[in-house]
């Protein structure tokens, strides 16, 4: 298992969240909110060239229950 998350764009992270099944909610400024079916929630920051910081990254995978692994395999 890797430790090291990659480094994506936002653009990037919403196209791995609609893959697994997140739809776009609505947005607030510039936070995009997206839904699970089963009720998981997670918020983008919309900065489409900038990379995302790495915190910010590993708040979006815990909040999509989305491992490194899981990550890498599903941007290829």
């Amino acid at each position: 298992m890797s430790d090291k998350s990659p480094r994506i764009t936002s653009k990037q992270i919403v196209s791995v969240l609609e893959k697994l099944g997140f739809a776009f909610s609505r947005q607030s400024g510039s936070h995009k909110i997206y839904y699970h079916p089963d009720g998981r929630r997670v918020v983008v920051p919309m900065h489409s060239t900038v990379i995302l910081k790495p915190k910010t990254l590993q708040s979006i995978q815990r909040d999509a229950n989305l491992s490194n692994d899981e990550l890498k395999a599903l941007l290829k």
